[in-house]
Parts: C-alpha cells; structure tokens; sequence
C-alpha cells in the first residue's frame, strides 16, 4: 500500500467513526425523549390501577362508618367523607349489603376488583376519579376522590340562584365532555349507566365532574333513582335488539339532565320530558326557562340547548346522536356565550 492510499485509508476510517459517533448520540436523545412523548399522547398512562385497601383501613378512615360522616345516599350506596393516610380526604362509597347478596351467585366478588381496576383508568377534568376499593365477605366499598361541593341535583333544589344560565351551560358542556370521554376515548369505552344530576358534582369553580360511571353492573334492574332518567328501551332486556344500559340510554339521561338545567324541575320518573318535549315544540320558551332565573335577552343559546335535549330524548335509541356530536355542539355554544 502506497503513502497517499494509506492517507486516504485512514481519513476513511476517521470520517466513518465520526459519523457512527454521531448517529449514536442522535439515537441516545431520541430514546430519552420518547417516554415524555408517550405520556402528552396518552395522559391515561400516567395513572396507576386504583389500590386495593384492607377493609379494617376503610373502617379506621370513616371511624367505624359513623354516621355523622355521611355526606351522600343513593341507589347504590352510602357515601362517606374518609380521611386516609397523610389525611387525604376520600369520598368512599359504601355498597348496600343486598346489592352486594344479590350478586354474590353471579361472579360478582371475583370481578369486582376487575371492574374497579379498569374504571380507575379513565382520567379527565370532568370525571371523578376512582384511586381505591376494598372488598371483604358482605363488603364492598369504592374509594373516590373528594369534590368539595354538592350535586347538581342539589344545587338545583336548595341553590338555583346561584346557577345563572351561564353557569348552566358551562356545566352542561363540561359533563357532556365527560361522558364524551367515557364513550369514545377510554378503550374499552365506558357506558356510565345512571346518568342523572345526582351523578354530576360541582366543584369550586362551578365545573361538572361526572361521578358514579361504570357501577350498574352492581344493581342493573334496580328501578329506584333510575326511572326516568333511562329510556323505554332500557326495561325491555328480552326485546329486539336488547335493551339495558349503552350508550344511548347515557345521552337519554343526559338529555334529562338538560331539560332540568332549563326549567329548575326535577325529573319527576319522567312527567319532565313529558311536559317539556311539547313546549320545545311549540317554541313556548317562557313556560320552559327557570322562573327562579331573568329570561336572557338573547335566547338563542338556550333555544339551542332545548332543541339537543329534545334529540336526546325524543327518539329512539338508533335516531339519537352520539355524546361527540352533543359535546361539540355544546362546546360551541359555550364558547360563543363566553366571547
């Protein structure tokens, strides 16, 4: 080998080390950056399965379930304010023992934490996290982070002044998020089964948070704190097609949630879409709207509300739009009250 081709050899070997230097370094930061990508994309991941904590915890966090803890009923259970390790406060839900009896033949306690596990994944502003459950012989309890403020349901019987339409429409918009969320992101999807106003927390800054989604395998025929807020079809489980909850009975109840955002009614087990479907269609706005409340001067955005509650109750489970198709409507009305 001359000189010169040994020169040329060795600026050869040189410049291929140099890039094979470089392209491992290149490859060292796209590795490191990876992980950070995959959490903005997929915030869900971010979270662990709910715990799982020792029934005689859940008894020390509630003092013996005392009732002067008790911050809510319903069809489901008993709920309580909790204060667990480093005084966290947690809504613990405490199930009814027949709930609990009833599907003691059904797979219910091998499933339950299951179940529990795959709701703690769902994360969003206007959901309420499950972080815990415990469950032992005639037990089960569902850990759930505290929301500070009351129902929906509550707010609209003891502080509807409060709630302007404003308000109203930001929480419409906010739980139709949520229960968006539920639908069409969480994989698999989550149908909440009792949507309700009972189910729909309000924190402190006037924001909904749906509560109490993905339970109705704990009582599914359970009529109490149910009628009304579900369709016809619901009842109908031996009929064409089946019947239960999906999704559509979600955007039934949400619809109901709606006409009670409008009016200041309470649901009645269903007299309020009897009277307020016909109101709607006759454009009779002054007997619809909360007497509680000043008529805005625009009322187009309100006209437009009613006419998606009516969608949402007036057909038939195969006619009624999907929850994307309400929370974008309701986004954009939002968004043009608040311009």
């Amino acid at each position: 080998m001359s000189h010169v081709e040994y020169i040329a050899y060795v600026l050869v070997m040189v410049t291929l080390s140099i890039i094979l230097i470089v392209l491992g370094v290149v490859l060292i930061l796209v590795c490191k950056k990876k992980p950070v990508e995959s959490k903005e994309i997929l915030p869900v991941k971010l979270y662990a399965h709910a715990r799982a904590y020792p029934l005689i915890s859940i008894d020390a966090a509630t003092d013996g379930f005392n009732q002067r803890r008790i911050v809510g009923q319903g069809r489901l259970g008993t709920v309580y304010a909790g204060s667990l390790e480093k005084q966290e406060l947690v809504a613990v839900k405490r199930i009814h023992p027949y709930h609990v009896l009833s599907n003691a033949g059904f797979g219910f306690g091998f499933g339950f934490s299951s179940v529990l596990k795959w709701l703690s994944l769902a994360q969003h502003p206007n959901i309420v996290p499950i972080i815990g459950f415990s469950e032992a012989p005639g037990e089960r309890v569902i850990l759930m982070e505290f929301v500070h403020l009351q129902s929906l349901n509550f707010y609209m019987q003891h502080g509807a002044s409060r709630l302007d339409w404003n308000k109203r429409l930001k929480i419409a918009s906010g739980a139709a998020r949520g229960l968006q969320y539920l639908h069409e992101v969480v994989a698999p999807s989550i149908v909440h089964g009792c949507v309700k106003s009972s189910n729909i927390l309000i924190d402190v800054n006037f924001c909904a948070r749906v509560s109490d989604y993905g339970l109705n395998f704990l009582a599914p025929m359970e009529k109490r704190g149910l009628v009304g807020y579900v369709d016809d079809e619901y009842w109908n489980i031996r009929g064409v097609g089946g019947g239960g909850a999906t999704k559509e009975s979600d955007v039934y109840g949400f619809g109901v949630v709606i006409l009670e955002l409008l009016s200041g009614r309470e649901c009645e087990g269903g007299l309020l879409v009897e009277w307020a479907l016909p109101l709607i269609k006759e454009m009779s706005f002054s007997e619809l709207l909360d007497p509680r409340l000043v008529i805005p001067s625009d009322l187009r955005p309100l006209v437009r509300l009613a006419k998606v509650a009516s969608v949402c109750v007036g057909n038939s489970r195969k006619c009624r739009p999907s929850m994307a198709q309400v929370a974008t409507i309701l986004n954009n009305l939002e968004t043009q009250v608040c311009l």
